[in-house]
Order: C-alpha cells, then sequence, then structure tokens
C-alpha cells in the first residue's frame, strides 16, 4: 500500500488580477522527502510557498496536509516550519531564545524545550552559542539558527525560501552539503524554493519544474537534466545544444533517424515511456557529450557529426572552452583538454562535432 503524502497539491490556480500566477499546480512531497520548486522568477514559485505557508490563498484547488485540506486554515494553524530567505531571526533574542519561540508558542513544556533544544542545538553544530545575539553570528551560523528554530516544534513540513541565496558562492558550496546532512537527520519533510538549478539538483530527492505557472516536469534530479520534457526543462536546467528536426524511420525500440532543416540526419532516441508528438521536436545534446576532431581526416564517425567553426577559445588551465558555431546557425560552448584538437585551431577554423546517438534526446519544443 502506498504511504499517503505529507503534502499533496491538487490542480492549484492562483491568479492576480487578470495574470493568472500559477495555473494548474500539482505535485506531493512524500515523508521524509526533500523536494524543490524550481524556475526562473515569475514562474510562480514564490507564490505557491506563500500559499503553503497559508499568506495567500489559491482561488481553486487544494492543499491537502497529512490528509487534512488546509486552505482554509491561518498560517498558525498549520503544523508548518518557514525559513525565510533573510531567516528573519529576532536581533533582542539570544540564540536560545530564538529557538524557543515556537516551542513556547505551542505551550511545550520547560523542560522538554531545553531538551529540544539541546538536541537541535548539537544537530546544527551550534553548541556554546547559545547566549549570542544574531549579530554576533556569521551569515551561516545564523542560517543554522533559523533551522533550529522552524524545527524546533517538530513540523510535518519544512518550507525554505531560497535559502542559500544570501550568502556568498564559497560559503553557499560549503553549507549546501551540511544543510542537506542536518535535514536528513532530522528526518525532516522539506520543500525548499529556488532559482538556482545545482542547489536544486544536490538537495532535492525531486525537482518541480515550473514556468508561467505550470509544472513543465516533476522528477528526480537525474532525469530533469538527462531526460527532459521540453526543450525549455533542458535549456533552464543546463547549457544545451538544440537542433530542431523532423522525426523519420524509427531504427528499433526508441531509436529514431531525423533530419534537420538543412537536410542533414541524426540518430536520436525518444524518451522511455513518453509519447512524442508528430512536428515541433527537437534534439537536445549536452555539451560535455560532444567529441571533438579535426574537420578532415581525423576519426569523427560520419553518423551524428555535426560541422562548426571556432568562435573564441577561453583558456582555463587543465581545459579550454571553445565556443563553436555550427554551419546551421547554433552556438554551442565546448569543454575540451587543454592541448588538445582544440588547442592547434585558429579562430574561424573549421572543426567536426561528433555525439553518440545514444546521448541525442528527442524532446518536444513545447508541453503538450
Amino acid at each position: 500500500m502506498t504511504p499517503q503524502p505529507t503534502l499533496e497539491i491538487q490542480n492549484v490556480v492562483k491568479s492576480f488580477g487578470a495574470t493568472r500566477v500559477v495555473d494548474g499546480l500539482s505535485f506531493d512531497v512524500q515523508a521524509g522527502e526533500c523536494v524543490a520548486v524550481l524556475g526562473p522568477s515569475g514562474c510562480g514559485k514564490t507564490t505557491t510557498l506563500r500559499m503553503l505557508a497559508g499568506f495567500e490563498q489559491p482561488d481553486t484547488g487544494a492543499i491537502v496536509m497529512q490528509g487534512r485540506d488546509v486552505v482554509r486554515l491561518k498560517p498558525y494553524e498549520r503544523n508548518v516550519g518557514l525559513v525565510f530567505q533573510d531567516y528573519a531571526l529576532f536581533p533582542h533574542m539570544s540564540v536560545a531564545e530564538n529557538i524557543d519561540y515556537g516551542m513556547r508558542r505551542r505551550g511545550m513544556g520547560r523542560a522538554e524545550a531545553a531538551a529540544r533544544r539541546a538536541e537541535l542545538m548539537d544537530l546544527v553544530r551550534l553548541q556554546g552559542l547559545e547566549q549570542r545575539r544574531p549579530a554576533q553570528l556569521s551569515g551561516g551560523q545564523q542560517q543554522r539558527v533559523a533551522i533550529a528554530r522552524a524545527l524546533a516544534p517538530r513540523p510535518s513540513l519544512l518550507l525554505l525560501d531560497e535559502p542559500l541565496s544570501n550568502l556568498d558562492t564559497r560559503l553557499r558550496l560549503q553549507l549546501r552539503q551540511s544543510l542537506r546532512s542536518i535535514l536528513s537527520a532530522a528526518g525532516a519533510t522539506t520543500l525548499i524554493v529556488t532559482h538556482d538549478q545545482e542547489e536544486a539538483m544536490a538537495m532535492a530527492d525531486r525537482i518541480v519544474v515550473l514556468d508561467k505557472g505550470r509544472v513543465q516536469q516533476f522528477a528526480t534530479p537525474a532525469e530533469v537534466y538527462g531526460l527532459p520534457a521540453n526543450r525549455f526543462v533542458a535549456e533552464f536546467m543546463g547549457p544545451c545544444l538544440f537542433l530542431p528536426v523532423a522525426r523519420e524511420a524509427q531504427r528499433g525500440t526508441g531509436a529514431f533517424w531525423t533530419r534537420r532543416p538543412d537536410g542533414s540526419r541524426l540518430q536520436a532516441l525518444a524518451p522511455p515511456n513518453r509519447l512524442l508528438p508528430t512536428h515541433g521536436l527537437g534534439i537536445v545534446i549536452r555539451p560535455e557529450h560532444l567529441v571533438l576532431h579535426p574537420p578532415e581526416g581525423g576519426a569523427a564517425p560520419e553518423i551524428n557529426r555535426l560541422a562548426a567553426r571556432l568562435l573564441a577559445r577561453d583558456f582555463l588551465g587543465a581545459a579550454e572552452e571553445l565556443t563553436l558555431r555550427l554551419e546551421t546557425g547554433e552556438e554551442v560552448v565546448v569543454r575540451a583538454p587543454a592541448g588538445g584538437v582544440g588547442a592547434a585551431l585558429e579562430i574561424g577554423a573549421p572543426v567536426a562535432l561528433a555525439v553518440d546517438p545514444a546521448h541525442c534526446l528527442l524532446v518536444p519544443e513545447d508541453m503538450a
């Protein structure tokens, strides 16, 4: 029997005036799971978080937490912990008092609250800092206090609003794994709202990719990167080469010959268990799967061979990034070992690119 999800969002719609911000949103979060809601600015992710927290009400649809529709409940009536983007710690309170705040509001006894606080101080590795004020803490320490405060009343769902966006790049990378470990050790059921693809892929068990208020794909990080549902997901999740094609003969299970507008043919794979439209298709190729060859006399295979010219070169030490333009006009940046084939090329020189058909994925331009 499939366990009941901690959170179910069922066909939620939210508009502000004539603008529909969230359009038929549906997904679930299982107990102990970390789900990231990911998308560009204006995609509806912050509105989704505000509806889950109770700060906004959907126009239609249901928000079910542990089997109960909470749409009509006030924020304080929902068993939800929230970590704001700026942490929102109380500046006049100590670390201990900040962590105790939610437990006091829930009526937790003094001894139980003290034991819970000690447990969380150990979990977030802030032992000995109980009496410090937020202004005396680093950004990373403030974040951990905010997480401990949100976890203290044992919420059924923890909401994180852009949890790492206020930190510098080095600290963000350091704390990403630390935050994941803390949430895992706490057994927290977590929903993260972020615009950062790497953050979502590193921290989440599953990712909801949003655009224009609609779910474009809901899948594991490996799937949204390696098996994107459409062109938007492919390009949003990382650099890729998108080549418009028409589907021709099928070569085998999931394998097709395709034809590009210039008449050249490429072999590609269709995603498993996914129906593709007849028209409006393209091939997605990640740059790491492109292999550079000399334009003539090299070992490049004739199948899935692309002609290009070198536009720019950036030396990065052990590697170099080559910006290439295909004969059909598309541009792609390829990272190649320093001193390899690309090192001998002059700007404007022709080059051949080869790609294994197994790394050529057929996807629709848009959602069906």
